[in-house]
């Protein structure tokens, strides 16, 4: 199972995801049997795209059994979070927002 998450991005990068994935959601696109070809073509435009339109975020995942968890995660953008690998499983957690006071 292929999903991708996207958060503030073009209408260009829904329509193109909407042509190979279903969209179950708001922005939320999912595939059962994606192929890892497919899978890394879908990737390849999502990068071109983002570089050079800029804005929003896009998270894939996709089952990977030799990954952390099970799966492997592909990010692009700026999410409001951060994945990490606490004893073989993936976590989420709030990025600290850093400010220049004193």
């Amino acid at each position: 199972m292929t999903v991708i998450v996207t958060r503030d991005v073009a209408p260009r990068f829904r329509g193109f995801l909407a042509s190979c994935m279903l969209e179950i959601g708001p922005g939320v696109y999912t595939a059962p049997r994606m192929n890892p070809a497919v899978r890394e073509r879908v990737w390849t435009v999502m990068q071109e795209w983002h570089a050079e339109l800029g804005g929003g975020s896009i998270v894939m995942t996709w089952l990977d059994p030799q990954a952390v968890g099970g799966q492997q995660v592909a990010v692009l953008g700026s999410p409001a979070y951060e994945l990490c690998d606490y004893d073989g499983v993936y976590l989420a957690r709030k990025r600290e927002l850093h400010t220049n006071a004193p």
